[in-house]
């Protein structure tokens, strides 16, 4: 509980509880425009593209994601912001 989060963590959370509430999570985006897609976790390539799509989750660069990268304070409130606005929860 004391880690931090990363990027890929982050998505992979939010995907699995829009499922958990079945909202539809059938979007997906191309990952293959980031030069680092291949650092993306097995269990966070769905969600990572879910996220992207859906404009979650954006690049830290027009090529970069930085899956693993920890989220900073300012990133996770806007995913949140993002995840909230998207589903209109």
């Amino acid at each position: 509980p004391d880690d931090q989060i990363t990027r890929e963590q982050m998505a992979t959370i939010l995907y699995r509880y829009a499922q958990m509430r079945n909202f539809n999570t059938g979007f997906h985006a191309d990952l293959s425009k980031y030069a680092d897609n291949g650092s993306i976790s097995g269990y966070a390539r769905e969600a990572m593209s879910w996220a992207v799509e859906t404009g979650i989750i954006s690049g830290m660069t027009s090529t970069t994601l930085n899956p693993a990268g920890t989220a900073t304070r300012a990133q996770v409130a806007t995913i949140l912001m993002r995840f909230i606005r998207w589903y209109s929860l």
